[in-house]
């Protein structure tokens, strides 16, 4: 075991100092890492959902400085054509194109997939980042649960409907939350009904599900590479306005927006480990266990998860032929 590993278990155990800036600084020098912006995306096409803000708003200014041919796929029109304009400005990138779809409906995540095949012949990446942590219940017009169809029933229908311009090893990648390590697996109560629900238990359920079927996906589609990641604890919007508690009390060790989606980056841009590996889950370009505890490890069975695949894939109307 080297000195870098070593280092890496002793921040790993402790959650404050993993998920933290402190984790990520120190991650960062002990393993050497390879700056971002020594990368070059010129000639590859990435698609990303939700990046007017937060964690995907700063992968999408990476992904313009890199030259990647971005595609920003968002809900908000006029809010990603701003982002578009800006991009452009900043980086010079003139390849960079908008999509406007809520990933948390269904006909509306199908006719962005038209418009994503009608402008282009390939995806090299296909990042799920759009997310949303809800403090009172909604569902969405088939019944689906808002949190897990915008994280869940979605990004499975849009991965599997662009899987024909994904091109061989290419890669789908998925912004998950440290969150989900605190529940174990479900089906019959991935939805939390009204009188149960709590926002951030059913985000937490949502991405658990997603890590589960980032594991799954190699096994239908071993030619692409999937994989999944957390950020940590990162100063987001999102986070401001959802769990302004937590955020008060942990403000001063939170990552910004930029260390949060280093990881994220990284997957998309390196041809080292990214490619070598498949279905794997990572914080701070390591691979990391999806479970934490016992009591989630015995929640993942082999009859579960073939039962959430079948439950998300109903849910979706698409299935792996």
């Amino acid at each position: 075991m080297s000195v870098a590993d070593i280092v890496d278990r002793v921040v790993e155990a402790p959650v404050v100092t993993s998920f933290s800036k402190i984790g990520y600084l120190i991650r960062r020098r002990v393993d050497g890492w390879r700056p971002l912006w020594d990368y070059d995306l010129r000639g590859r096409t990435v698609a990303i959902t939700g990046p007017t803000s937060g964690l995907g708003l700063a992968a999408a200014t990476w992904f313009a400085r890199l030259g990647a041919g971005l595609v920003l796929v968002a809900r908000d029109e006029s809010k990603v054509a701003r982002l578009a304009e800006t991009l452009t400005a900043g980086s010079g990138n003139t390849r960079i194109s908008t999509v406007v779809a809520d990933m948390g409906d269904l006909p509306s995540v199908r006719a962005a997939v038209e418009q994503i095949a009608g402008r282009h012949q390939r995806l090299d990446v296909l990042i799920h980042n759009a997310g949303s942590l809800f403090n009172e219940r909604r569902t969405q017009p088939d019944g689906t649960e808002t949190t897990v169809a915008v994280h869940v029933v979605g990004p499975f229908l849009m991965t599997g409907l662009l899987l024909d311009l994904i091109a061989d090893d290419s890669r789908v990648l998925t912004m998950s939350s440290g969150g989900m390590y605190t529940v174990p697996l479900t089906v019959g109560g991935l939805e939390m009904s009204e009188e149960r629900y709590r926002g951030a238990t059913q985000y937490a359920l949502a991405k658990r599900a997603q890590v589960t079927l980032n594991e799954m996906w190699p096994e239908r589609v071993p030619r692409v590479r999937f994989h999944a990641m957390h950020p940590g604890w990162a100063d987001t919007p999102g986070v401001e306005a959802s769990l302004p508690a937590f955020r008060k009390i942990v403000g001063p060790f939170l990552r910004t927006p930029s260390q949060g989606a280093d990881t994220m980056v990284w997957l998309a841009a390196d041809d080292g480990e990214p490619l070598a590996t498949n279905g794997r889950f990572w914080l701070d370009r390591r691979i990391r266990d999806i479970h934490k505890t016992d009591k989630t490890r015995r929640s993942d069975t082999p009859e579960r998860r073939e039962k959430l695949w079948a439950w998300v894939a109903e849910r979706a109307g698409w299935d792996v032929e």
